[in-house]
């Protein structure tokens, strides 16, 4: 579409490589990852983020190991496109400046820094070492539903000062409704004169809304997936996403029967099953628990004869974040042995 405001100009970033590797268990190939990415190049996405569903340095026994390397899904995602740029996801913690190394040598030229809302300062070293390498930098505020717009501002002003191009609120737990997002993006739009971005999980349904709020707010970069792949319940569907923002006066730049095309001939018959709104991913936007908590807790819930649903309640009720997975199976089990004592006393 073409519009003649340039202030009615959106980018769409993909993510259906990255974040949508949750939906597959990390098993995209590397010619799966090819076609896909050479699709929503066609479709004039500029930005195409790859590799494990957690990021780079995840494929792992506790995160789930992919079907190649990170290294690997960048090149045959660099050699497919011709005018996008390559991204890869880059989580403190997990991930090493030596692997990002290693996805810069296979070809990337963004990278995503991805810190805890409440946690700016972890994100200092790799956001200014990536600087250093020449690399446009975005930065995720994961989370970005435990914080009040002000606070939340707060950290996006300290990723600016280290470096970032573009800051992005991210509501992981798909938490958020549209006022919320566009509260927040509002304040950093007050606060920082870097770029924003929103990432949008659709736990409440409300995703593609969210992220039109976003925009209208001040979001200039906005997050999605083919067919909505992502954690729990996903991400903002990317081709409705281009369809949405077309309806509401917006330029996104793209072409959207190449992206309908890529998502309903390349990725559906890759998918294991739909993309929903089930029981689990409702409750854990509900109770603000991170996206990748789905899949752990229904294992949890199985092992220990407990509902996901308490689960996650009793998860949110702690205020859990990612890299916390490990609670998980705490409170599964103390579930259980609550059940087991009722039962007993009954």
């Amino acid at each position: 579409m073409t519009n003649e405001n340039p202030d009615r100009k959106v980018i769409l970033v993909d993510t259906t490589l990255r974040d949508g590797m949750s939906s597959v268990s990390h098993q995209f190939t590397t010619d799966n990852v090819a076609a896909i990415a050479a699709g929503l190049d066609r479709a004039g996405i500029s930005t195409i983020e790859v590799a494990h569903g957690i990021g780079l340095g995840a494929s792992s026994i506790q995160y789930g190991f992919a079907a190649a390397t990170d290294p690997e899904y960048v090149r045959a995602a660099v050699g497919a496109v011709e005018n996008a740029d390559i991204a890869v996801l880059y989580v403190p913690g997990i991930a090493t400046l030596r692997e990002l190394q290693g996805a810069i040598d296979a070809g990337i030229k963004t990278v995503r820094v991805a810190v805890h809302c409440t946690e700016a300062d972890c994100g200092q070293q790799p956001v200014e070492w990536a600087k250093e390498q020449g690399l446009n930098v975005m930065c995720f505020l994961m989370m970005s539903h435990k914080l009040e717009a002000g606070a939340l501002a707060e950290q996006a002003v300290k990723l600016e000062s280290y470096g970032a191009d573009v800051v992005y609120v991210v509501d992981s737990a798909g938490a958020m409704v549209p006022q919320q997002a566009g509260e927040r993006v509002a304040e950093l739009r007050s606060a920082i004169d870097v770029g924003i971005g929103f990432h949008a999980h659709n736990n409440l349904g409300v995703g593609v809304a969210n992220a039109l709020a976003a925009a209208e707010n001040g979001a200039k970069y906005i997050d999605g997936s083919l067919r909505g792949l992502g954690a729990s319940a996903g991400n903002a569907q990317t081709e409705v996403l281009a369809a949405a923002f077309e309806r509401a006066g917006w330029d996104t730049g793209v072409d959207l029967y190449p992206l309908i095309d890529t998502a309903e001939h390349v990725v559906a018959p890759l998918m294991k099953e739909p993309q929903i709104v089930d029981e689990t991913a409702l409750i854990l936007g509900y109770a603000g628990v991170y996206s990748t908590f789905f899949h752990p807790t229904k294992r949890a819930a199985r092992k220990f004869g407990v509902s996901t649903r308490d689960i996650l309640l009793e998860l949110g009720r702690r205020g859990v974040i990612g890299g916390q997975e490990d609670m998980i199976i705490d409170v599964a089990s103390e579930l259980a042995g609550r059940t087991y004592e009722t039962a007993v006393n009954a």
